[in-house]
């Protein structure tokens, strides 16, 4: 099933906002972005303005600095 034309699903809208469905999926838990409308199967279906008001909160981000010190690996081997 697709959602109406002027309608996008959840994997789709954070597509076109430059994210990943699982960034998307956690700023919405978190209450970073405002939920939104559902279809009759529970999913969400997001307007072209919503995902562009996603889009401009992604730029405001700034990514997580990446760890600077390697992780110690564990011997397992006996």
């Amino acid at each position: 099933m697709t959602p109406p034309k002027d309608r996008l699903y959840t994997a789709e809208a954070a597509k076109r906002a430059g994210i990943s469905k699982a960034t998307l999926l956690r700023w919405l838990k978190e209450g970073k972005v405002p939920e939104v409308a559902r279809d009759v199967r529970g999913w969400r279906v997001f307007t072209e303005e919503e995902v562009e008001r996603i889009r401009e909160y992604a730029n405001t981000v700034t990514p997580p600095e990446p760890d600077k010190k390697p992780k110690k690996m564990e011997n397992n081997f006996g």
